[in-house]
């Protein structure tokens, strides 16, 4: 079983299993020298004007940039940001994704 990824500048995950990144920079180098998590639990705003979605674009690169191969088939997501529009972008940009990337057209 793989790792779980809690993305969030102040909050601490409410089990002590995740790998909690506190910064977009973070996030990234860990999903490059890590892998892909099989889970991720997204903040928006992490201080400052560092969002997450720079990892949400990578997340997506590093998948498109291995054919699809980044990804497992069994990861998910959860998004507990209190920015209502900044989580809505995440959960729209990554899950169009996830099913772009499942569809026979994909």
């Amino acid at each position: 079983m793989g790792y779980r990824l809690f993305i969030d500048d102040l909050r601490n995950p409410g089990s002590p299993d995740w790998v909690i990144a506190r910064s977009s920079y973070a996030a990234i180098n860990i999903l490059e020298t890590q892998g892909c998590p099989v889970e991720i639990s997204f903040d928006h705003d992490l201080g400052g004007d560092d969002t997450t979605m720079p990892v949400v674009r990578r997340l997506i690169d590093l998948d498109l940039d291995s054919d699809g191969q980044y990804i497992p088939a069994d990861f998910h997501f959860i998004v507990h940001s209190a920015n209502p529009v900044g989580a809505e972008n995440i959960r729209e940009l990554l899950s169009r994704y996830l099913v772009f990337r499942i569809s026979p057209c994909g």
